[in-house]
C-alpha cells in the first residue's frame, strides 16, 4: 500500500511536555536577549506574536511575516538588527533545552518500519518555530532529518496556517503536491491534530500515550495507547478507510484557502526565471497556470458563487477557459503579478463563502452543461480544479529542480 503518513512531533515522536518546555524556552530566549530587551517585555512580545501566528488566516502572509510584523516593533528593533543574535541562540542555546525532552524508542522503530515499507512520511508539527528549531527537535527525537528523508518539514518560514486550522492540513497536502495516496494523520493532541485533520477529511489516529483522557474520540478513526502499535493497526485497517474525503464545506474552504498559500511556497522553490518556461510545448508553464487560476476565479468562480447566493435558481452559462492561455498570452505575463492577483481574488471568494449561512450551501442553480446543481457542488468543482492545477505546477517544479 502507498501511504502518506503525517506525524506530529511533540509528545508523539518526541516526549516533550509543553508545560515545561515553553517556559524554559521563553526564559532561555529572554536571557539571551537581556542586554538588548527587557526580559518581561520580550516574553510578552513573543507570546503575543505567537498567538497572532496561531490565528492567522491571511493567504498572502507566511507565519514568519505575521510574527515579524508584530514582534520586532513591539521590542523596538528591526529584524536585521537581531538576526545574528537569534541565529546564535538557535545554534548554541536552543540545543540545551533538550534536557526537557526525551526520545520515544517506539516512535523511532515505527518510523524506520514505515520507511522500509515505502511510505511517504512528513513531520506534521505545528509550524510556529523556525526550521532550525524543528530540525533540532527531530535530532532530540532520534530522527535527524539528515538520516531520514522526510517528505516535508513545516516551519514558520514556509507555512501560512497553523493547527488547529484545517487549512494547515490542506496547505500541507498542497505543498506535497496533492498526492493521490491514502493519507493518515497521527498525533497526541485531539484538539490540534485529530479534529482539524478530520474536518478536512483525513483519516486520523489519536495517540493517547497511555493517558486516561476520556475526550470523546468519535471523530477519530482510532485511538492507540502507544505509537508503537501503529504499524500493526495499519496492517489490520482496510486501505479504503485511509482515503481522504474532501466533501464538506469545511474541507472546501480549507482547500480554497490553502491553494495560493501553498503555491507561494512551492513556486518559490525554483528560480522565477523558470516560471514562464514550459517543460513541454503542450504543457502550461507555472505562470500560465497561475494566470488561468486567477482569471477563472475573477470571471467564472466569484460571479457564479455570488449569483447562486443572491439570485433564485440562476442560469449559469458554460465557459471554455482553456483557450484564454493562448488568446491572452499568459506565457508573457508577469509571474509575480499573476500570483498577487490570484491571491487577491481568492481571498474575496473565501471571505464571501465564510460569511454565508449553512443553508446557502444548498442553494440551487441551472448550469448550461451540468444541469441542475447546488452551490456546494460548484465549490466542490473549484476545489477539485485547484488540486489538479497544484499537481500540474508540482510537475513543473519537479522538472525544473531535476534539470538544473
Amino acid at each position: 500500500m502507498t501511504l502518506t503518513l503525517l506525524l506530529d512531533l511533540d509528545d508523539t515522536l518526541l516526549f516533550n511536555s509543553m508545560e515545561s518546555f515553553v517556559p524554559a524556552y521563553l526564559n532561555a530566549l529572554s536571557t539571551h536577549l537581556k542586554d538588548l530587551v527587557d526580559p518581561r517585555r520580550m516574553s510578552q512580545a513573543l507570546l503575543s506574536a505567537t498567538n497572532l501566528m496561531a490565528a492567522n488566516t491571511r493567504l498572502d502572509y507566511t507565519l514568519k511575516q505575521v510574527f515579524d510584523e508584530a514582534f520586532y516593533p513591539s521590542i523596538g528593533y528591526e529584524e536585521k538588527q537581531l538576526s545574528e543574535t537569534l541565529v546564535d541562540f538557535y545554534s548554541r542555546v536552543f540545543p540545551t533545552l533538550q534536557k526537557y525532552t526525551s526520545p520515544n524508542p517506539s516512535a523511532i522503530n515505527m518510523v524506520k518500519q514505515a520507511f522500509e515499507r515505502g511510505y511517504r512520511i512528513a513531520i506534521a508539527t505545528n509550524p510556529l518555530f523556525p526550521l532550525s528549531a524543528i530540525i533540532e527537535r527531530l535530532n532530540w527525537a532520534g530522527l535527524p532529518a539528515d538520516n531520514f528523508p522526510f517528505a516535508l518539514i513545516p516551519s514558520y518560514e514556509t507555512f501560512h496556517f497553523s493547527k488547529p486550522n484545517p487549512a494547515y492540513f490542506a496547505e500541507f497536502l498542497a505543498q506535497l503536491g496533492w498526492q493521490e495516496d491514502p493519507v493518515l494523520m497521527v498525533g497526541n493532541d485531539f484538539h490540534n491534530d485529530i479534529e482539524p485533520a478530520r474536518s478536512l477529511g483525513i483519516c486520523a489516529v489519536w495517540i493517547k500515550n497511555n493517558s486516561s483522557n476520556d475526550i470523546n474520540n468519535s471523530s477519530a478513526t482510532a485511538s492507540l495507547n502507544n505509537i508503537g502499535d501503529l504499524i500493526s493497526w495499519l496492517d489490520s485497517t482496510p486501505e479504503e478507510m485511509l482515503k481522504p474525503d474532501f466533501s464538506s464545506p469545511s474541507a472546501y474552504l480549507a482547500i480554497l484557502r490553502s491553494t495560493p498559500a501553498a503555491l507561494q511556497t512551492n513556486c518559490n522553490r525554483v528560480n522565477k526565471t523558470l516560471w514562464n518556461k514550459r517543460i513541454q510545448p503542450t504543457e502550461w508553464s507555472i505562470t500560465e497556470v497561475l494566470c488561468h487560476l486567477r482569471d477563472v476565479d475573477i470571471e467564472v468562480n466569484l460571479p457564479r458563487i455570488q449569483a447562486v447566493v443572491s439570485e433564485n435558481n440562476p442560469f449559469l452559462p458554460g465557459m471554455d477557459t482553456d483557450p484564454w492561455a493562448e488568446q491572452r498570452r499568459y506565457i508573457n505575463q508577469d509571474c509575480d503579478q499573476a500570483m498577487s492577483s490570484f491571491i487577491q481574488v481568492r481571498s474575496k471568494i473565501v471571505d464571501y463563502l465564510e460569511k454565508i449561512d449553512t443553508s446557502s450551501w444548498q442553494r440551487s442553480a441551472r448550469h448550461a452543461i451540468f444541469g441542475p446543481t447546488r452551490l456546494i457542488e460548484l465549490v466542490d468543482i473549484i476545489a477539485g480544479h485547484d488540486r489538479l492545477h497544484v499537481q500540474q505546477i508540482q510537475k513543473n517544479i519537479n522538472f525544473h529542480r531535476n534539470n538544473k
